[in-house]
C-alpha cells in the first residue's frame, strides 16, 4: 500500500474503533511493519491540526485515537446537550499528582504525603477512569497498587508519562535536590 492508502486505511480504522488503538494492532490491520505504520499516522495526525480540522488525531504511549479538537469542545457539548464535566478538587489534583509520579501507589502511601486519608478521592479518581488498580502489593495485608490510565493521559493532552514536568527541588533522576544550607547541614558543615 502507498502512504496515501495507509493514512486512509488507519483513518478508517480508528474512526471505527472510537477508542484507543495499540500500534501492534494497527500494523496488523494495515499489514504493514510499525515505522511505515508510524509514519502514515503522523502524517495524519499533522494533516487534522494544519488544516485545523474538528479532530485531532493523538498518540498516548503505545496506542492512537481519534478524538474531537478541543477548540469545539463548547459546541460540541451544546449538540449533545453534554454537561461541562466536574473539574477537580485541590485534593483529587493532589492524590491524582501523587499516583501519576510514584506509581504504582498505594492509597497509604498517598496518605502517608498528604497527611490525610484520601478513600473517597481515590474513588473519585477510579470513578473517573483516571487511576486503575494495576496490583497488589506484596505485604501483609496486600494494600491495592494504583496508575495512571489513558484517560488521564488524554485529559492531560500528554503521550506518555514522561512528559510529566518534573517535580519542583528534584533533579532529572528523581533525588531530592539540596540548597546549599541543606548540604552543609548534612555533612556537618561549620555553623555560623
Amino acid at each position: 500500500m502507498e502512504i496515501k492508502e495507509l493514512e486512509s486505511a488507519a483513518e478508517g480504522v480508528l474512526f471505527a474503533a472510537g477508542e484507543p488503538v495499540h500500534i501492534d494492532r494497527i500494523c496488523l490491520a494495515l499489514g504493514t511493519d510499525r515505522p511505515r505504520a508510524e509514519e502514515a499516522l503522523q502524517r495524519l495526525m499533522d494533516y487534522y491540526a494544519f488544516e485545523r480540522r474538528g479532530m485531532r488525531l493523538v498518540c498516548m504511549e503505545d496506542s492512537w485515537q481519534l478524538c474531537s479538537a478541543p477548540e469545539y469542545a463548547d459546541i460540541i457539548r451544546r449538540a449533545f446537550e453534554i454537561r461541562r464535566p466536574a473539574r477537580l478538587s485541590q485534593p483529587a489534583l493532589e492524590v491524582l499528582a501523587i499516583i501519576a509520579y510514584y506509581q504504582p501507589a498505594t492509597r497509604a502511601y498517598v496518605d502517608q504525603i498528604r497527611g490525610v486519608d484520601s478513600a473517597y478521592t481515590v474513588g473519585l479518581l477510579l470513578e473517573r477512569k483516571l487511576i486503575e488498580e494495576c496490583g497488589r502489593l506484596q505485604v501483609p495485608g496486600r494494600p491495592r497498587l494504583y496508575r495512571t490510565t489513558q484517560t488521564f493521559l488524554r485529559s492531560f493532552h500528554l503521550r506518555s508519562l514522561e512528559e510529566l514536568p518534573p517535580l519542583p527541588g528534584m533533579d532529572e533522576e528523581g533525588q531530592l535536590r539540596m540548597t546549599g544550607e541543606e548540604a552543609d547541614g548534612e555533612t556537618g558543615g561549620a555553623a555560623t
